[in-house]
């Protein structure tokens, strides 16, 4: 049983390369979840939202949700995503990858609604867009927030995995067998 935990363990190099990638992507989601601004100084929204900068949002969110599904792919091509940690692991990047491509959405539509925003037939409708623009855009952010969140998890359990190798020693290189003794000559005199 020991030698099926054993084969089933991620490289520790391979394993630390993965947390650690898996810990840039979740800081730049943060950070982006965090950028991302529809409220002014007075939490309010803009009378002239910017349309520009809200679609920037949503672009910013789309090159993240495909660096998260390349991270994504990339691991479940691997072998180690088919072992019992790597399962869990390309569970938690399945969910991220779900969760990120849902941002870029929200960010564009309320993009668009800024852009009809000055368009607006009265004042109601113009608190109902506003309204309709808070929830696209906090949606949004929810979703990068959430894909971190799954990321953080993968890390998880990498790091739970990486303690595994503390159980077992690090395979060490075969040494060639000795050579099998001279068998005896088939010649007799």
């Amino acid at each position: 049983m020991n030698f099926d935990v054993q084969r089933d363990l991620i490289p520790r190099n391979i394993t630390l390369h993965l947390i650690d990638a898996f810990d840039v992507m979740k800081a730049k989601l943060l950070a982006a979840a965090e950028q991302s601004e529809l409220l002014d100084e007075t939490g309010r929204v803009p009378a002239t939202p910017s349309y520009s900068e809200l679609l920037q949002h949503a672009a910013d969110a789309q090159a993240l949700s495909r660096d998260v599904v390349q991270l994504t792919v990339d691991f479940a091509r691997s072998t180690h995503s088919t072992n019992r940690a790597g399962s869990a692991v390309l569970a938690h990047l399945a969910t991220a990858a779900t969760m990120s491509s849902q941002a870029a959405p929200y960010f564009a539509e309320t993009a668009e609604t800024a852009l009809a925003l000055p368009r607006s037939p009265g004042p109601t409708d113009r608190q109902y867009r506003k309204n309709r623009m808070v929830i696209n855009h906090a949606t949004a952010r929810a979703y990068l927030r959430r894909t971190s969140e799954s990321l953080r998890d993968a890390a998880k359990e990498l790091k739970i995995h990486l303690e595994l190798h503390q159980h077992f020693p690090a395979p060490t290189p075969q040494q060639s067998p000795a050579p099998p003794p001279p068998q005896p000559s088939a010649r007799h005199r």
